[in-house]
């Protein structure tokens, strides 16, 4: 039997805020264009968002877990320090599952996905993004925040949801976009200088690409084509052609590294079985990467849509926005900033913290959160068994909201949680107004940021209501 390799699950993360480009024009002055860009919210990044992706694809797929775990994004929480270990301990891989961080530059979210679906065994591919630029800079209204998780892996592995068909690259030395160590927006040179740059580079990579599948122009169904250089961009769309896939440059914004994956999931979770779909990623130069779409794919799709995530939004004002990317200095709460997390407090306890993983007394069955050695019913010790609680539902039964705690966006809701079939303990709201929080509401987990102190991030997981 020939064996395939192509894509055996996916999913993505869409943050539920959205800033409307409209409000950046009537704070700053300026022409900020239409539409809604995506943004993390201030207990988000890189590394939470790629969690949240990597759940949605391991949890749509009846497919063997990874082998490794890739993760790529420019917007890392540590640097000298992998960042992927924490997205493998949140999702509980075991400890022979590699964990490699894929950085530096926006081609390397698309390489990895290449270099995956030409090796052997299954990868789970990770891209996460943050893109933040100046008040006023291009990112700033047309950036996005987002992040995409792409099971690769071969016909053994499991049933494919798209048969990589091939694909071809190009590479050029030049400098149309930069940023160097320690700043957090880019610089671009002259558009017609990247436009000049990047067109024969596409034509080289679009015809070796075909000709490496097999396929003529009138094969592809639809092409997702991305980058970071608007013009550029924008001229390759229209001289394929094919069909060319929405950007999503109204809804949610360019969101950098997580595009290629993001866009290419978007198409997928509408295509039918026979479409031919191109990926098409100018970084650095051009990436083109062909997909047939098989039959698996009607029943192998995440549950939460890429449009589903999209719509599922709430603004968040301009002013707001730019405290929480630093950009906007804020009076604090006035209770100091908790102390830094202790690395072998973590470690020892990196199940429950990462994995949010309880314990549940084998003799009542009483599930305790966090995990306890003693059962609260009886006293009896060491009788327990581990629970994983990160993808339980739960109910609210009561809360506060509390505006002196320390919280880079106060007030703090925290609410007492009741979980579908047992488990009960106080636990941090996100993704919520607080006007909006009711007795009796539904809640699901998320892995956050609870704070960072002395360059140390404490990550735990948060309730978020469940909507859609």
């Amino acid at each position: 039997m020939r064996t395939t390799k192509g894509i055996l699950a996916y999913g993505t993360h869409v943050p539920y805020r959205r800033l409307d480009r409209a409000e950046i024009a009537a704070v700053m002055g300026t022409p900020s264009g239409r539409g809604y860009r995506s943004v993390a919210s201030f207990d988000e990044d890189t590394t939470t968002m790629g969690v949240e992706a990597a759940r949605r694809a391991l949890g749509s797929t009846a497919a063997l877990p990874p082998d490794a775990l890739w993760f790529s994004t420019v917007a890392p929480a540590y640097l000298d320090k992998t960042n992927a270990t924490a997205i493998h301990a949140a999702l509980r891989l075991d400890a022979s599952v590699s964990a490699l961080d894929f950085g530096g530059a926006q081609r390397s979210a698309v390489g990895a996905l290449r270099t995956a679906l030409t090796t052997p065994g299954r990868t789970l591919v990770v891209s996460s993004d943050v893109r933040v630029s100046l008040p006023t800079g291009p990112e700033d209204g047309g950036g996005g925040d987002a992040a995409a998780a792409i099971l690769t892996g071969s016909s053994t592995d499991g049933p494919l949801l798209a048969e990589y068909l091939g694909g071809a690259t190009t590479t050029a030395e030049f400098t149309d976009r930069w940023r160097i160590p320690g700043s957090n927006h880019s610089h671009t040179w002259e558009d017609r200088f990247g436009e000049q740059a990047y067109s024969p580079l596409v034509r080289q990579a679009w015809a070796d690409a075909l000709v490496a599948a097999g396929l003529t122009v009138d094969d592809v169904s639809v092409a997702v084509v991305t980058g970071l250089h608007d013009r550029a961009t924008r001229k390759t769309a229209a001289g394929l052609g094919v069909a060319v896939a929405d950007d999503l440059a109204a809804t949610i914004g360019n969101t950098g590294a997580a595009q290629p994956a993001l866009l290419l999931a978007d198409v997928l979770d509408s295509a039918k079985a026979n479409d031919v779909v191109a990926l098409v990623a100018l970084a650095d130069g051009c990436e083109v990467l062909l997909f047939r779409i098989t039959a698996e794919l009607r029943v192998g799709r995440p549950t939460r849509s890429v449009a589903t995530q999209i719509d599922n939004r709430a603004d968040v004002s301009y002013t707001r926005y730019l405290a929480w990317r630093g950009l906007l200095n804020v009076q604090p709460p006035n209770r100091p900033k908790p102390a830094r997390p202790s690395s072998p407090a973590a470690l020892r306890r990196s199940d429950w913290k990462h994995g949010f993983v309880g314990s549940i007394d084998r003799s009542t069955g009483i599930t305790h959160l966090p995990p306890s050695r003693v059962g609260i019913s009886g006293g009896t010790v060491d009788n327990m068994d581990p629970i994983p609680m990160a993808n339980a539902v739960g109910t609210v039964v009561t809360f506060t909201v509390d505006h002196l705690a320390y919280s880079q966006s106060p007030p703090t809701v925290f609410a007492v949680v009741d979980f579908d079939g047992g488990g009960r303990m106080p636990i941090e709201l996100t993704d919520v107004d607080p006007d909006a929080v009711l007795i009796g509401g539904r809640v699901e987990m998320t892995f956050r940021r609870l704070f960072t102190t002395d360059g140390l991030h404490n990550y735990f997981w948060k309730a978020r209501p469940i909507r859609g």
